[in-house]
């Protein structure tokens, strides 16, 4: 990616007018052909009628959640000199997410958008990445620990809402698997390219794809490792990524309340949680994937059809224009920006002083 422009890959004209059919037609099909498909033909009325005050305390917990991620952010990528301070922090997040919500690429429009703009402010390429792995690796940490905690005791029957297996112990074992194995990445050594260009050396494209895997696994292990050296540093603003996930699922629970009931505590956070599984689906913010899965999920436990249909759409609308609207006059910012730094100072910050 050029480190003077945001990926073209990811902001053409074409893309963004594609991007907003689909979420024009999806939101067409979600809010009014899904509730005639299911018989709940009075679906559209009672999100109408939802308690104003509780889609009030929605709106104030999802603001809550941008400022978690913007914590995390600062706690994970603003070390040592940096000329990013909080409304430049706000800006990139802001955008990212927003990218993040618009671009169907499973979420690397907002990667790639973070990425050029951590450059442009004078962070070395290979920090970046270390460092966005140590992001990733800390907020999706959360997740898993939370699937296998929640999804043990729904099972168990110490957390109420109880549950299939297939809906909580299968989940809590999927999130057991992937903390192993990013704790077994952690452990690949640094020397990982060297040891294996000197196993391959002499074998051409064999060599070459080598070397390259073993990079990328190399820096992979090397921000897992600095997501750990956080936790262990007891770093505060890693209480952000516990605030973006923490608020985002209290956002789901006002919802179900503004429609005068709410199913227990953790058969929300396992719904939820299961519904963002479709947010590695290559639809813009998973509209539709996640969407679907939640309320099949909350079906699955249980839950009213209508309540939960009327609940997760009305959930959807702040999960994705509150990021999405303010987060696309982020963008426009944080151009400005980085303007404003190549005018400040052409040349980089100098990267030998930024710690990974």
């Amino acid at each position: 990616m050029n480190a003077e422009e945001p990926s073209r890959v990811v902001f053409t004209r074409r893309r963004a007018l594609g991007t907003l059919l689909f979420v024009a037609s999806a939101l067409a099909f979600l809010y009014f052909v899904l509730p005639k498909l299911l018989g709940l033909h009075d679906t559209w009325d009672r999100i109408q009628h939802g308690n104003g005050w509780w889609f009030g305390f929605a709106a104030v917990l999802e603001v809550c959640s941008f400022f978690g991620y913007v914590w995390l952010f600062r706690g994970v990528f603003v070390r040592g000199e940096s000329r990013i301070d909080w409304p430049e922090s706000y800006q990139i997040t802001m955008a990212g997410l927003a990218a993040t919500r618009l671009f169907a690429a499973a979420g690397a429009g907002g990667i790639a958008l973070t990425a050029w703009a951590l450059r442009r402010s004078g962070m070395r390429a290979r920090t970046v990445a270390c460092r966005l792995v140590a992001f990733t690796v800390i907020l999706y940490a959360v997740y898993m620990i939370t699937l296998v905690v929640d999804g043990v005791g729904l099972y168990l029957g110490v957390i109420p809402g109880g549950g299939s297996f297939a809906i909580t112990m299968a989940p809590a074992i999927f999130g057991a698997v992937v903390i192993a194995v990013f704790l077994g990445i952690s452990t690949l050594p640094s020397e990982m390219p060297q040891m294996v260009g000197h196993l391959t050396a002499g074998r051409g494209r064999l060599e070459r794809l080598g070397i390259r895997l073993a990079q990328g696994s190399a820096t992979g292990a090397s921000g897992i490792r600095t997501a750990i050296d956080l936790v262990r540093a007891r770093n505060p603003a890693l209480l952000g990524a516990i605030g973006w996930w923490g608020f985002d699922i209290a956002v789901l629970w006002a919802c179900f309340h503004a429609f005068g009931a709410s199913p227990p505590k953790g058969v929300i956070v396992m719904s939820y949680f299961l519904g963002m599984l479709a947010n590695t689906l290559p639809l813009p913010g998973g509209i539709g994937g996640v969407d679907g899965g939640m309320i099949g999920a909350f079906v699955a436990f249980g839950v009213d059809a209508e309540l939960a249909v009327v609940a997760v759409l009305a959930y959807r609308a702040f999960a994705f224009w509150l990021p999405t609207l303010p987060g696309a006059v982020a963008y426009f910012q944080l151009r400005r920006t980085v303007n404003r730094w190549s005018a400040e100072s052409p040349a980089m910050l100098r990267g030998a002083s930024d710690p990974v």
